[in-house]
């Protein structure tokens, strides 16, 4: 569904799972159980024009996840500033999984989904029906040359 937001044309807004993938690994090992692991479900914004995951900092502290290294942004506006680093971000999106690094923003209430996300996925934003789609329905496939 589109995001309705003013200046988001061709985005598309959809909720998407993260969690920490710490947790899941441990859960992986027998060391914690399932409903132990911190997750949620949040909205996030489809971006392909950006590259990274970007994530507000009150989801990466529910999630346990520690701030890491600072990292030079660029805001819309042309703004820079630095904004720290979370490692191990688990993400579910339209049945597909991947973990990430992302961006905390202590200013977003959503998530940003970036190019990196959506390359790794395989997915790509239709911009006639405003959603996100899979390249391929049979699952995730790998370009790696031609």
């Amino acid at each position: 569904m589109p995001s309705g937001k003013p200046g988001e044309v061709g985005r598309v807004s959809v909720d998407v799972e993260v969690a920490n993938d710490g947790n899941l690994i441990m859960v992986r090992h027998g060391w914690m159980q399932p409903d132990q692991v911190r997750r949620e479900t949040i909205r996030g914004v489809v971006n392909p024009r950006l590259m990274k995951l970007v994530l507000p900092e009150a989801v990466v502290k529910r999630l346990g996840l520690p701030p890491g290294d600072l990292a030079p942004v660029r805001y819309a506006a042309g703004r820079r500033g630095r904004l720290p680093l979370v490692h191990g971000v688990f993400v579910r999106l339209l049945g597909r999984d991947g973990t990430y690094t992302a961006i905390s923003d202590p200013d977003r209430e959503t998530a940003l989904i970036g190019a990196i996300v959506l390359g790794d996925l395989d997915l790509v934003v239709d911009d006639t029906g405003q959603r996100l789609v899979p390249r391929d329905p049979s699952g995730p496939i790998t370009e790696i040359g031609w």
